[in-house]
């Protein structure tokens, strides 16, 4: 009886001090991924970031300041405007050596990530295409980023630690 009483308080005790470890302790993973996809018909590079909802949250307000939150309608204006500066300033992308530029189109979310949508200025098709990905590298120093890089079907993918940001690819 005495073994059952004192798994019972062990549970207990575990449970409380759980309450008191962050958040950041159960989401060991800092990995986002962004496709970068050339659309021959367009003529535009169509983008896609995906990164957990809590790391946005957090990369934004450690960025800007204040709270944000997904999945809150009362936050969407305020989330555009965030996302829109932190994309051009974490997002570069070249094709031939020349920078596009590159348009914030919007998100969406789920309950546990959120995708971040951007579009390049209209360019020829590309040879070489050069970019640079820091995404939630001001709030981690272990994030890593997995880029897809797509043009005329031809996939290339990387993956690019903090501090690595630059990727170069040939097609």
């Amino acid at each position: 009886m005495s073994g059952k009483l004192f798994l019972v308080f062990f549970l207990f005790v575990t449970m409380v001090f759980q309450s008191f470890v962050s958040d950041e302790d159960f989401h060991p993973y800092h990995v986002g991924s962004v496709e970068i996809n050339y659309n021959a018909k367009s003529r535009t590079f169509e983008v896609t970031g995906r990164f957990f909802l809590d790391d946005m949250e957090n990369g934004l307000g450690k960025k800007y300041g204040g709270s944000f939150h997904f999945n809150d309608e009362k936050y969407k204006a305020k989330l555009n405007d965030a996302l829109q500066k932190y994309c051009s300033e974490y997002f570069k992308l070249k094709a031939d050596g020349k920078f596009l530029k590159v348009n914030y189109i919007g998100y969406e979310e789920d309950q546990e990530s959120v995708d971040i949508f951007l579009e390049s200025e209209p360019v020829a098709t590309p040879k070489k295409v050069e970019t640079a990905v820091s995404f939630l590298y001001n709030l981690f120093d272990d994030q890593i980023n997995i880029v897809h890089i797509i043009v005329n079907g031809q996939r290339n993918s990387e993956k690019l630690t903090y501090p690595n940001r630059y990727l170069y690819k040939q097609f």
